[in-house]
């Protein structure tokens, strides 16, 4: 069958998520590093375009999205989604509602809706509200993001403050009665001219539910979760065939690493973790700053060790040490630096013959993407909730073939540097 589904992603991580949720669900998934500059690939349900359009400026993602989406329809796709992280990591003035908007325009429609919710990893929206774990978004760590402070937990009010048009809700009472009542509900909000709803969701019957209700829509937009229910919606339109085996990856050999550019709980964890059994190298900025060469100590002290086992790089760090360290050299300076050391790094890896790598941030794993000339990547099994073992689309020759796992900050077990090697193909 042809293409399907069309989805654009605002990080490299979060694009992986989604596609890993398509492929469990049972939808052949590649995902596109940037927006490809060729034909789509064959025997594949869904393209999933990776951007790194989730902090930039406004007019910036929104060019990047809609020049996301004419490649896509382009491509075939007769359905859209637009992914953001499960924690709506967005800013007062965008992206998420302006882009969400600019997708509608372009598509000729008039209604979506926004759903983060993600259960499975602890994130639920009840009356519009988003909690993390038993926390209020407000009062989740994520308040304390470098780029993205999220401090208001209402969806409903935040996404007002970046869209043009009304923003609705579809609340837990209606969700909870199922499809039917969400598909009456939506089209209710429709027609009194709300152009975004966010819809609860405490379950992950409620998103396929919510996947049941609105499948014919032509776009949604949310975090992976919402996905859940839209293979099995497409597969009772026609549009998509049942029974296809969709994680099968071939196996890569070599040398193992992580590298971590994420200062989130859950990677602090992960670092520590494997700290237990380990080799780590900490990144320091400040020396970066002064103009050291972190990144060729980094590769040297990886080249000691590489033949005994996964080493792991590292340029995470607490809170308080990642605002002294933005008060002291700025915080878009401090990310950019880090940033491009690190993809030096992963460079220089790969020239040392590792070739299978776990990198743990979204915008970590954009500047290790770009720097190893990464075109795409084929979808596999899942490693964690929201993160897939995946095999490398290089484009070139010059990139030998590599096994990847990109990893959100917030997701995964405190164990998952560890296991992750041991699903990797």
């Amino acid at each position: 069958m042809a293409l399907v589904l069309g989805c654009i992603a605002d990080d490299f991580t979060g694009a992986t998520d989604l596609a890993n949720t398509l492929v469990q669900e049972g939808m052949r998934t590649v995902q596109a590093i940037g927006i490809p500059d060729g034909p789509a690939p064959e025997d594949v349900d869904a393209i999933v375009v990776a951007l790194k359009s989730r902090t930039i400026p406004v007019a910036e993602a929104v060019a990047q999205s809609r020049a996301a989406l004419a490649w896509l329809k382009q491509a075939g796709a007769s359905r859209f989604f637009f992914k953001y992280c499960s924690t709506f990591d967005s800013t007062e003035k965008g992206n998420i509602g302006p882009v969400a908007e600019a997708l509608l325009e372009d598509l000729g429609d008039s209604f979506t809706i926004a759903c983060p919710a993600f259960p499975e990893n602890g994130r639920t929206v009840y009356h519009g509200h988003l909690f993390v774990g038993q926390q209020l978004l407000s009062d989740s760590p994520m308040r304390h993001h470098p780029l993205t402070p999220m401090t208001d937990g209402n969806l409903v009010r935040f996404l007002r403050r970046q869209t043009k048009g009304e923003v609705g809700l579809v609340p837990f009472r209606t969700v909870d009665h199922g499809a039917g009542a969400i598909q009456a509900e939506c089209e209710d909000l429709r027609r009194r001219g709300v152009r975004i709803a966010i819809v609860d969701a405490l379950t992950e019957w409620h998103l396929r539910c919510i996947g049941e209700a609105l499948g014919d829509l032509p776009l949604i937009t949310g975090g992976s979760g919402v996905a859940l229910g839209l293979p099995d919606a497409y597969r009772d339109a026609g549009l998509l065939d049942a029974g296809l085996l969709a994680d099968d990856l071939p196996t890569i050999a070599g040398a193992e690493a992580v590298i971590a550019g994420s200062c989130s709980p859950a990677t602090l964890g992960q670092i520590e973790d494997f700290a237990q059994s380990g080799p780590v190298f900490q990144v320091d900025p400040f020396k970066l700053a002064e103009g050291h060469d972190v990144a060729a100590d980094a590769l040297k002290w990886s080249e000691e060790r590489l033949a005994q086992g996964p080493v792991l790089i590292a340029a995470s760090a607490a809170p308080d040490q990642v605002a002294a360290v933005q008060k002291r050299l700025g915080r878009d300076k401090a990310g950019a630096m880090v940033e491009q050391a690190l993809a030096v790094v992963a460079r220089g890896l790969v020239d040392r013959g590792v070739r299978r790598l776990v990198v743990a941030g979204g915008e970590t794993s954009g500047a290790v993407v770009a720097a190893l000339g990464i075109k795409g990547l084929r979808i596999g099994p899942q490693i964690d909730p929201g993160v897939p073992a995946t095999v490398a689309i290089s484009g070139t020759d010059a990139v030998p073939d590599l096994a990847l796992a990109l990893k959100s900050g917030n997701f995964g077990k405190p164990e998952f540097f560890r296991a992750a090697f041991k699903v990797m193909p």
